[in-house]
């Protein structure tokens, strides 16, 4: 079986740099010797996303409007990673943010890339319990969204109706739930 190597990146020109998509064009060497004149990479930021379980055994979820699909997805809380912040204190901070809701209780249960093909940016997924209300949601400028109640169980039906349409957060979904002990 042959190893699989890393390719060398010759150079990288920007195309196209703003606050949530970047766009870069890089010239590569493959490991073999032969050179990948024009690889297109998406720079995103990453994100934190976490099944949110309050002390009274209530998942938080939120609906919101995603333009580029056209939909009202119903997700868990969660939100970018800003530049140079722990995941761990972007989770918290999004989910006070959004639900008002404060969780001392996260810990980290997944790792993944959206795209690594096209994309260098990851999604962290957390595991956050025992939430308590301590102030009203504080939405950033451009949020439209509502916080639903569900119970664990019915979290897991939505996910295997096919309800929760965000990928990566149905994947983070079940590694949340085997660490709960639920699937």
């Amino acid at each position: 079986m042959s190893i699989i190597k890393k390719w060398k990146t010759l150079s990288s020109t920007y195309i196209h740099k703003s606050k949530w998509a970047t766009l870069r064009k890089d010239v590569c060497e493959m490991s073999d010797g032969r050179i990948v004149d024009d690889y297109y990479v998406l720079e995103y930021p990453s994100f934190a996303n976490a099944l949110a379980i309050t002390e009274d055994k209530k998942v938080l979820m939120v609906h919101q409007y995603r333009h580029a699909a056209e939909i009202v997805s119903l997700e868990v809380p969660g939100g970018v990673v800003d530049a140079g912040e722990d995941p761990m204190h972007a989770i918290k901070r999004e989910l006070l943010e959004e639900t008002g809701y404060q969780f001392d209780d996260v810990e980290l249960v997944s790792v993944l890339y959206p795209n690594p093909s096209t994309a260098n940016n990851r999604c962290y997924f957390f595991l956050a319990q025992n939430g308590k209300k301590v102030k009203d949601a504080h939405l950033d400028d451009l949020e439209e969204l509502a916080v639903e109640e569900f119970s664990v169980e019915a979290v897991k039906q939505l996910v295997f109706d096919n309800k929760i349409e965000q990928a990566l957060q149905t994947a983070g979904l079940f590694y949340a739930f085997k660490r709960l002990g639920e699937l």
